[in-house]
Order: C-alpha cells, then structure tokens, then sequence
C-alpha cells in the first residue's frame, strides 16, 4: 500500500529528550513514541497510519514525564549556551561555517582521485589506494570520512559506493557528474588564492589554469547547468519567427542544442573559443542535431558576428569581464 498522498514524513531537531530516542510523533493525534527501532516500523506503519491503532509499547503516554523532560533539557541547554558565551567561545553557527571547507574538501579530492570508479562494486583501500596510485594509509582516512558524510558504505575492510554515489560520482555511470564537479574543483583550487588576490588585486596564476583538462572539466560543468536552463530559456523565448540563432560563446551548445530539437527550421551557429569547439561538436553529435547547429572557432570580442539573425544569445558570461 502506497501511503505517500496520505502520510507527510517531516524530521526535525532536538525535542529534549534524546536520553528517550529515537523519538517520533504522530499527528493529528498527537501519540508519541519512544526508543523507535526498525523492528517497529512496520507495525508502527501497519498498525497505527493505516489502521488508526497506536502500537504500545512503543508508545509514550506518560505526558507530565515528556514535559518535565523536555522542560529540563531545555533548562540546561540555555544554561549551557549561556555559559559558552560568557567564555567568549565561538557560535556553533560561526564556527559551523568557518569549517564548512572540511568535508567539501573530502568530497572533491576524492573526486580528483576517482575514489568512487576505483570502489567499483567494493574494494579495500590497498585496493583503492593501488588503483589511484596514493598512499594506502591516507587513502584509509579519506574513505572513512567519506563513509561518515554518508557516501560510501563500510562493512569489515570492504567499502562501496552508496547509490547516490555510484549513480552520479563513477566515471561513466548513467548519470556521471563527475567531470563536471571537477570544474567546482578548479574553482576550490582558485578560491585558495583569494588572499593574495585581494592584496594583489588580481588573479593568481595557478597550476593548470586554462589546460586542456581544465577547458573539458568547465565545459562540462556548464553543460550540467545549462541541460536543465535551456529548456526554460527555450519556453520562455519560443520559437515562432525563428530561424537563425547565434549562441556566442555557445559552450558545449546545450542552448543551440534545445531550439533545434524544437523545430527543424532552426537553424544555430555556436561562437566560441578554438578548443571549445570540438567539445561542443561532440555534444550536438550526440543530440542528433549536427545538421541544424554549425560551430565556429573565434573570438566573440574581435570577431565579426554577421548578420540576420532572429535571436543572440549571450550566457553566464558578462560576470567575467572587467
């Protein structure tokens, strides 16, 4: 029986009364329960949010003990952070976001690693550690961090990938996003020189910039972006009285791509920088589009645009120039 137009399942924070948890709530008629495990889910379900019978025990009844509780646990909360900020101790909020690099920073190493196509259906970390050529040790400890954000599964000495993360984190998965994640690795990578970017007023040069890899990781990240815009762009402009498009500085021609495929009388012409090109030709092969959508290698700041064209299209680009 499928309850999901019938039953809202919301989580929430603390209630003070941990010591009693898991704890859960059913409304409308307000019926607690305590110490929830999984051997009681279906009863619970079964029971209670189908047939309207709360299950005991589980069950808590006893309202005057849920109220003192939780009336004393917030008492000694507020004491608490109360006397944290007599110490002149550090907000969690503060320091919360002040750390919040750590466990980003785990996910994107592993991703230039390729820890997730190196797990396959499960490996140890020599494994691991042999397959992307790093040591076994600190392979070790990147892994369980990995396990404690929830990304990877650990059962002995074996870990594998999560379905979230073989699903979109494997290298040539159905929905690999892989190469486009490691353009927001690049820009983790920038992000490090903003101290001496601010005093210098410039950018820092670092290793890699503008490679061969860092174009085909950016393009791909514009590409995942720009799959799930193009559409809305598309819907919003239409496409009656259209027949050319120039898309300048095009990308991988996510954009060109979605007017084609809406009608065979477009007809689109991708601007866009020499080593750009043969990325997004290979992304307008693959929709099947190469006879409605030309690309052109140039510069849009000194080339000659031409003319007649229904729509130009300029995306995501202006923010980059001063």
């Amino acid at each position: 029986m499928c309850l999901r137009s019938d039953v809202q399942v919301t989580t929430c924070g603390c209630m003070g009364l941990c010591d009693e948890g898991p704890v859960m709530v059913v409304y409308p008629s307000g019926a607690w329960y305590r110490r929830v495990q999984w051997s009681d889910v279906a009863e619970i379900v079964g029971q209670h949010l189908v047939e309207g019978k709360p299950v005991e025990p589980p069950m808590w009844n006893d309202a005057a003990a849920i109220k003192a509780m939780s009336v004393e646990h917030g008492d000694k909360f507020r004491d608490a952070m109360a006397a944290r900020d007599k110490a002149g101790m550090l907000p969690d909020r503060l320091n919360d976001t002040i750390r919040g690099f750590m466990p980003n920073c785990c996910i994107l190493t592993a991703l230039e690693l390729d820890l997730f196509t190196a797990i396959g259906d499960g490996a140890n970390v020599e494994e691991i550690g042999t397959w992307v050529h790093a040591n076994a040790r600190a392979v070790g400890m990147l892994l369980n961090a990995l396990v404690a954000l929830g990304l990877l599964l650990k059962t002995g000495d074996e870990y594998r990938n999560t379905p979230e993360s073989a699903r979109f984190f494997v290298r040539r998965s159905k929905d690999d996003q892989r190469n486009g994640l490691l353009h927001t690795a690049n820009i983790w990578h920038r992000w490090s020189t903003l101290t001496a970017a601010v005093r210098q007023g410039t950018h820092i040069p670092i290793d890699g910039d503008r490679s061969r890899e860092w174009t085909n990781n950016f393009i791909a990240g514009m590409q995942r972006n720009a799959k799930d815009r193009a559409p809305l762009v598309l819907k919003a402009l239409g496409i009656a009285g259209v027949h050319r498009i120039l898309d300048l500085g095009g990308g991988s021609g996510a954009y060109s791509i979605a007017f084609a495929k809406a009608s065979p009388e477009v007809r689109c012409e991708i601007l866009d920088l020499p080593e750009v090109v043969p990325l997004a030709t290979e992304h307008v092969r693959e929709a099947g589009v190469s006879a409605q959508v030309s690309l052109r290698p140039g510069d849009m700041l000194h080339d000659d645009f031409g003319s007649g064209y229904d729509i130009v299209m300029l995306k995501a680009l202006s923010h980059g120039w001063r």
